[in-house]
């Protein structure tokens, strides 16, 4: 059985996903409030964390000659229009609406856009693969860039962490305890998240609101002719800026990816009356605070903690921590979640998928996910040492993802709105254009770093396409090799081989085949069971079936039955329970007289079958780290027999 599988993703904060038809509905101002709150603990952490260090980042470049003030109004205007052009107006008014059943993300969208083609397409996967490759590399940038960045606040505190490796040591062990707490599931602290976050937010505010009226004159900063006159007249150093600029953003993908989960009514909600406010007005505020100390270097080093009072150093550092955190934590949980929807559109083998809690389905542990991010952010942090140079290798990733992000928008408004081309054009190639001015503008920072998520997706994407690519191979070399079902089924009919009690199920691929394991069963122990079962689990392009239309079932014969499954990509697949569901609709077995067959396939290295012998030996080794297919689609582990076969690839 080469189809995978996955489990829910979460209601965070407790929040039910009632679907109707596209997203989530509000019932009522408090239910619809409550969602907002928890959107922004769990959406908006990654972006919200960015005050930290996009100014900062963004002045280190042109501040090599000294500022002027219409050096800091023309960048903090590239903040600020950034935020709107491409979160507000991008993300939130265009891209939230292509949904899928409610569902957002790259692997979504592809999806979506899969469906409408009819067929698989090679440019609408690739998209999709790159987006969902992208990600995993932002994965181990984010948590290292925010705790850092929040950490070094103590260098401000006192002495002690003047010592780098102080910073960096303290930053390790709050990510080690972050990761090691993955195995025990988010559902108690992620309560907390919203909360949390919501006085994030509101001290953002309160300290960029306290800090405007040092200068006026950083409201200019609304008129975008400051932003267009900063970059013609810096040349490169613009470039460098508008790459640092983009941290500022880095984020927006989660409004859409995280869409599921609270539905777009919510997010945009959060954001059009919360969270864009508070990070524009912390922004401007830190605009305010630099023209009025432009002649002193030490008061702009790091101007988001230099704006609290001395007394509130303390409290801010250690809230900017918990908000560090919960940036993180979302970054993860989201790792999770796109590695499920991966596994279940067969982009990735089969994975351990530990479900951490008993309510709320998404809440999962993904053990071998886990441990890699940890590896990554561990060797980031030592790698880079400090969020300055860290920030060198920070929003490359992101921006590829939104690139793919952009190109499968322009599929589906073509294909599922039916948008007129021109009108495609008309709202897209101006995404596409920002998307290609900032990825050109992070481009620049490749030889300082920003390699490092790009080769991390890079891996990932070779092993999502030697997956795809060997599996095909496997399916067509045993297809080749098998006898159709309903052949089978006539040969049966005539040589009657001897039967035992109880019933078969045998898990295929192919449903117009006969399976191996029957073959094997046949030709090795010459029997065949008084109940067969074909069992066949699809894959559909939506994230999760209705119950109503979740099972086929044929009568192939009087001995032999057909189940043909549809499970979303976000679903997962439970062989008892469709078992169940196939009884209630009359057809009759015992369970307890049951036993599953799972063909196992032996795969070996060949020459000339299609793929180089490198990529035979990658797929080899994928195949091998895949997860037990009995645990995976949870069968009862005393009622399985499996019978092997070897395949060359």
């Amino acid at each position: 059985m080469e189809k995978s599988g996955m489990s829910d993703l979460p209601s965070m904060n407790g929040a039910n996903t009632d679907y109707t038809g596209h997203e989530i509905a509000p019932k009522g101002f408090k239910r619809t409030l409550a969602m907002a709150v928890g959107s922004v603990g769990v959406v908006y952490g990654d972006i919200g964390t960015s005050p930290l260090y996009a100014l900062k980042e963004s002045l280190h470049h042109a501040a090599k000659d000294g500022l002027t003030r219409a050096e800091v109004i023309g960048i903090v205007s590239l903040l600020l229009w950034a935020i709107m052009i491409v979160v507000t107006v991008k993300y939130v008014i265009f891209i939230m609406r292509a949904d899928n059943k409610g569902e957002g993300g790259t692997l979504s969208l592809m999806a979506l856009a899969q469906k409408a083609f009819g067929r698989r397409s090679m440019p609408i996967f690739l998209l999709g693969v790159l987006g969902a490759a992208l990600f995993y590399g932002d994965s181990i940038i984010t948590p290292a860039m925010t705790v850092l960045s929040a950490v070094e606040g103590l260098k401000l505190v006192t002495p002690v962490f003047a010592d780098q490796w102080n910073v960096i040591m303290l930053s390790v062990a709050i990510l080690l305890a972050l990761f090691m707490v993955q195995n025990k599931g988010t559902a108690s602290v992620a309560n907390f998240f919203g909360p949390i976050m919501v006085i994030w937010f509101s001290v953002l505010a309160l300290l960029g609101a306290v800090h405007i009226s040092d200068d006026y004159g950083i409201l200019a900063a609304f008129n975008p002719y400051y932003a267009g006159a900063f970059m013609l007249n810096h040349g490169v150093i613009g470039l460098l800026v508008l790459g640092s600029v983009f941290l500022a953003v880095t984020g927006a993908e989660a409004l859409y990816a995280d869409m599921g989960h609270f539905g777009r009514f919510p997010i945009r909600l959060a954001w059009l009356t919360f969270v864009f406010p508070a990070l524009a007005i912390n922004y401007l505020g830190q605009g305010s605070f630099i023209l009025k100390h432009l002649d002193d270097p030490k008061m702009i080093a790091d101007p988001f903690f230099l704006m609290a009072p001395d007394w509130a150093l303390l409290p801010l550092v250690i809230l900017s921590t918990l908000a560090a955190i919960i940036a993180s934590q979302a970054v993860i949980t989201g790792a999770f979640s796109l590695t499920q929807q991966a596994v279940q559109l067969g982009l990735l083998p089969r994975i351990e998928i530990r479900h951490t809690s008993e309510t709320q389905l998404g809440q999962i542990y993904i053990p071998q996910v886990n441990r890699l991010l940890a590896i990554g952010v561990f060797a980031l942090v030592f790698l880079f040492k400090n969020s300055s140079a860290l920030g060198s290798a920070y929003g490359i990733a992101v921006t590829g993802a939104m690139l793919a992000d952009t190109g499968l928008f322009f599929i589906v408004a073509l294909l599922v709105w039916k948008w007129p081309p021109w009108r495609v054009a008309l709202f897209g190639i101006p995404f596409l254009m920002i998307d290609l001015v900032f990825f050109g503008a992070n481009c620049l920072k490749i030889p300082e770093g920003a390699y490092m998520p790009l080769l991390f997706g890079a891996l990932l994407m070779l092993m999502m396409w030697t997956w795809v690519r060997g599996t095909r191979i496997v399916y067509e070399k045993s297809r080749r090799d098998s006898v159709p079902l309903s052949d089978l089924i006539k040969m049966l009919e005539k040589s009657k081989p001897v039967r035992v009690a109880g019933t078969a199920v045998f898990l295929t691929s192919d449903p117009d085949t006969a399976p191996g394991a029957l073959l094997h069963n046949l030709k090795h122990n010459k029997v065949l069971h008084k109940r067969n079962i074909m069992m066949t689990i699809n894959t559909v392009p939506m994230p999760r079936v209705p119950e109503s239309e979740r099972l086929v079932i044929d009568d192939l014969s009087e001995d032999v039955k057909r189940i043909i499954v549809k499970v979303g990509y976000m679903e997962s697949p439970r062989v008892p329970h469709f078992l169940a569901l196939a009884r209630r609709r009359g057809l009759d077995f015992d369970i307890m007289q049951t036993s599953f067959f799972l063909g196992k396939r032996t795969i070996k290295a060949a020459a000339t079958s299609g793929m180089p012998l490198w990529q035979d030996n990658l797929f080899i080794f994928l195949s091998r780290t895949a997860a037990n297919a009995t645990d995976f689609f949870h069968i009862p582990t005393g009622r399985v027999v499996e019978l092997g076969a070897q395949v060359t690839v």
